[in-house]
Formats: structure tokens, C-alpha cells, sequence
């Protein structure tokens, strides 16, 4: 049986719910703090991400809105790479979660990456674990400006 990992980042963000919302959730905002998208906050609705291609794969992460609760709860699939790289940009199918928690004076974010096989998406666990630091540091970025 083959183990799975998640990453998990939590932040205290001095903005309101729906501000946090509009970052996660406005296509040219994304693209400020993670990356070029088409992204539309409806369930069902297919959209990609385009990164860094490496080896064989070609830098797109094909995605799928599954649950969307206004101000609250955001979960879409994660599926990028080929089998064929077997390092970074090896197979990846994961799901990302953002649950958004009403705090005193802000927003309680909590946001998990789950999925990462053992071995074959070890380098994808590494590298990611504190590319998404720097991604949550970018959210908090494009909170500032709205």
C-alpha cells in the first residue's frame, strides 16, 4: 500500500472573510499569488493552471472545482505531471482545500494539499511544502491591495 502525505499551511489574516474569499476565488487575483488560470468558483467547473514545464511534462495542472461554499470552503483537484518524470513533475493527483474560519479581527485560512504519494511524488512533497509558505505569504500580498 502505497502512503499518502499532506500539506498543511494555517494562517491568521487581519482581512474578512470575503476579502480572503476574492483572493482564492478571482482568476486575476490567483494569478497574482499562484498561477495563470481560468478559474471559475462553481462546482463541476474544469480549469488549469499553467507552471514551469520540467522534463516531459508540459506545466499544466488540470483541476476541477469539487465543493464551493461561499466565504467558508474551497476543494478542486490537483492533477498534473507524467509518469514518466520521475522526479519533480512526476504524476500528481491530489485535491487542494481552503477552509476559511471567522476570527476576531480577520480570518482563520487553513489550506491542505492532499495526495502525495510515497515515493513518486516525494520530490513534488519537498518542493511544494514551502512553495506554499511563499504562496500564503503571496495571498496575504494581494489582501493588502484590494
Amino acid at each position: 500500500m502505497t502512503a499518502s502525505r499532506s500539506i498543511v499551511i494555517e494562517r491568521r489574516l487581519a482581512y474578512p472573510p470575503d476579502r480572503v474569499w476574492r483572493a482564492l476565488t478571482e482568476g486575476a487575483l490567483i494569478a497574482q499569488w499562484l498561477m495563470a488560470n481560468d478559474f471559475r468558483a462553481e462546482v463541476g467547473h474544469r480549469f488549469t493552471f499553467k507552471a514551469k514545464p520540467m522534463g516531459d511534462w508540459d506545466g499544466t495542472v488540470q483541476c476541477e472545482v469539487l465543493a464551493c461554499e461561499l466565504h467558508r470552503l474551497l476543494r478542486y483537484s490537483w492533477v498534473g505531471g507524467v509518469a514518466s518524470n520521475q522526479t519533480y513533475g512526476s504524476r500528481l493527483d491530489s485535491t487542494v482545500t481552503f477552509t476559511l474560519t471567522p476570527v476576531e479581527g480577520g480570518t482563520h485560512l487553513k489550506m491542505e494539499h492532499a495526495g502525495f504519494r510515497s515515493p513518486q511524488n516525494d520530490a513534488a512533497y519537498d518542493a511544494m511544502g514551502s512553495g506554499w509558505g511563499r504562496i500564503a505569504q503571496g495571498i496575504e500580498r494581494v489582501l493588502a491591495t484590494l
